[in-house]
């Protein structure tokens, strides 16, 4: 499925409710001191660059960038509609924000994720793109309903 991203202000209703549905999603499978998904006012940090993935006029994945420093990035809010799950989507983001990382120069991301087993399917992917498990990173603790995961760019 051909995808077109686009850095997203966060103002369209389908973004917006995109983004509730996966903070709805986080707080369903984890405790609200555990829940390390941003808000709409999170997302729009300026250290914070956010794409949506359409499919002509169907919003289709969300995801964002947080750049920790110069070197270093964060991946935060990848959530793929419910329609469009098992299509590939979840992949042509986390792709495409690597690229992006890449071509600003950041040399490692990181990225924090579920522990229960409805975060399985997204560890999965992000282990087949070449991330690995690690320790915690940035501002974050050992967490029991987290897991921590890097990568070179």
């Amino acid at each position: 499925m051909p995808l077109a991203f686009r850095v997203d202000d966060l103002t369209g209703d389908a973004t917006r409710a995109l983004v509730a549905h996966h903070l709805a999603g986080m707080h369903a499978s984890s405790p609200a001191c555990s829940v390390h998904a941003l808000d709409v006012d999170g997302l729009r940090d300026p250290a914070v660059t956010f794409w949506s993935g359409w499919n002509g006029d169907e919003l289709v994945v969300i995801g964002a960038l947080k750049q920790l420093d110069e070197e270093n990035g964060e991946l935060k809010s990848m959530r793929v509609a419910d329609a469009f799950l098992g299509t590939g989507a979840g992949r042509a983001v986390l792709r495409h924000i690597v690229a992006e990382a890449a071509a600003r120069g950041i040399r490692t991301l990181w990225l924090e994720t579920g522990a229960p087993d409805d975060f399985l399917p997204a560890r999965r992917l992000y282990e087949s793109e070449g991330f690995t498990t690690c320790g915690p990173f940035d501002d974050y603790t050992d967490d029991p309903f987290s897991v921590f995961m890097t990568r070179a760019v």
